[in-house]
């Protein structure tokens, strides 16, 4: 008795194809907004809003085409964050009744326009805002991504099982500082090296310290 062949697989110096770029998707940041944080206790609201200000950063310097949702802006929930709309100046923020961002006309217009098969979701809360258009956009065929910790929930449990559902219907689970280096990628890319480094200095926590002190110190250079 013989064991079957088993072809060896090829290796190739290319990115896979799950991996994100700035030109494949669609970022959609949905409801960071004050009624939302108040109860949102699953994240400390401060990293929350560092790890959204550091997605909306990296959106904007990539060139991502990005989405600026907000629901009863002006009756209920007040102003998006600042950190989140100051990258994206003078662009509109859509403003919605529905609780399911999927289900507004003016968004899925928008979508539609861009035409881009990923989507790449962030916001609050992760139960509701986020889990509504990931299964949404999931059951049209596009591919979701969901930045869990720039997202958050009334609790850890409430966050938790919220991402425990889109993953298991197919969504994929990133960070925010692993969406900032999945758009560089590559540290030879020196069109965007300051930007990133930069963001990542401003937002990237221990990690940007560690940048800032290996600057200073020794000149040092990722690339």
């Amino acid at each position: 008795m013989t064991n079957a062949h088993i072809a060896q697989p090829v290796a190739y110096a290319k990115p896979g194809a799950t991996l994100l770029n700035s030109q494949d998707h669609t970022l959609v940041m949905i409801d960071f907004q004050s009624q939302m944080a108040f109860a949102t206790h699953s994240i400390d609201a401060t990293t929350l809003r560092n790890n959204a200000a550091l997605v909306s950063h990296a959106a904007a310097g990539f060139g991502v085409s990005t989405i600026l949702t907000t629901v009863a802006e002006k009756s209920f929930s007040g102003p998006m964050f600042d950190e989140v709309t100051a990258p994206f100046p003078g662009q509109a923020l859509l403003d919605r009744t529905s609780m399911n961002t999927w289900e507004d006309g003016a968004v899925i217009r928008r979508v539609n326009e861009i035409g881009k098969p990923r989507i790449v979701l962030a916001g609050l809360w992760t139960s509701v805002c986020i889990v509504g258009p990931a299964l949404s956009a999931l059951d049209q065929g596009f591919e979701v991504y969901v930045i869990a910790d720039a997202c958050g929930d009334i609790s850890t449990e409430a966050h938790e099982r919220a991402m425990d559902r889109m993953v298991q219907a197919g969504a994929r689970p990133i960070t925010a500082l692993q969406y900032l280096l999945e758009l560089q990628r590559d540290w030879a890319r020196g069109e965007t090296y300051e930007l990133t480094t930069g963001i990542a200095k401003k937002f990237g926590g221990a990690y940007g310290i560690g940048i800032n002190y290996a600057k200073s110190m020794f000149n040092a250079h990722e690339g």
